[in-house]
């Protein structure tokens, strides 16, 4: 398979080098674009010195917007995968053939990598949170999904498409769930994931818990509407 990770990256002066390292030394034969969406940190600077494969976002546009560059990158250059991967270290490059394996051996659409199944998983707020989104989901689909909210996801082909055409479509647990009723295949493999390895997680306890409320909300209503 030809694989794109995509590596979103807003004020990651701190994890952005090595996380690029660790991924071109464990996956030699994975390619990356890193998105620079609009950091006013060193983001940019790295980038360049660097020599790093990366677009340029002048403003700041928030997760989405960096995911739909990458995918719409992914679909121009006819990669059969592309795989969501942070850039503040937390995920784990090996993983990511593991994905592939998967995703070749079940025919499925979208591949999770799920901490919850390697026995790990949010904790406080964000735990709570995200159970209840495992809840909604299943609700809604009659699948459990164990870890709604990993950020390391890969998408076949189709969904790159699916990412390119379409504007009401973002990396994010409610998308999966519309992804499910629409017919796509989604599995999870088990993942450890480490802590952030510098830097500050736009994710703190309120906008945490803002992002739990909204997702659930989607979940519980919008979603049905589309």
């Amino acid at each position: 398979m030809k694989i794109l990770a995509i590596i979103p990256a807003y004020n990651e002066e701190e994890c952005l080098a090595n996380t690029v390292s660790e991924l071109t030394s464990v996956c030699p034969d994975i390619d990356y674009l890193v998105v620079n969406d609009g950091s006013h940190d060193r983001t940019p600077e790295i980038c360049d010195e660097l020599h790093l494969n990366h677009i340029d976002i002048p403003v700041n546009c928030g997760l989405t917007s960096g995911v739909k560059a990458g995918m719409k990158y992914a679909y121009r250059h006819d990669y059969d995968a592309a795989v969501q991967f942070d850039a503040d270290g937390q995920h784990m490059p090996e993983y990511i053939s593991k994905m592939a394996d998967a995703m070749q051996e079940q025919n499925a659409d979208i591949v999770i990598a799920s901490r919850n199944l390697a026995g790990g998983g949010a904790v406080g707020a964000r735990g709570t949170g995200a159970k209840l989104i495992t809840a909604l989901i299943k609700h809604a689909t009659k699948q459990t999904i164990t870890d709604p909210t990993s950020g390391m996801r890969m998408y076949d082909r189709k969904m790159i498409e699916i990412f390119t055409r379409d504007f009401d479509i973002s990396p994010e647990p409610d998308t999966i769930s519309l992804f499910i009723r629409k017919g796509a295949k989604v599995i999870e493999i088990p993942a450890e994931m480490r802590e952030r390895q510098g830097g500050t997680s736009y994710l703190r306890y309120f906008s945490a818990i803002s992002y739990m409320a909204r997702t659930c909300l989607s979940l519980l209503l919008f979603q049905w509407f589309r």
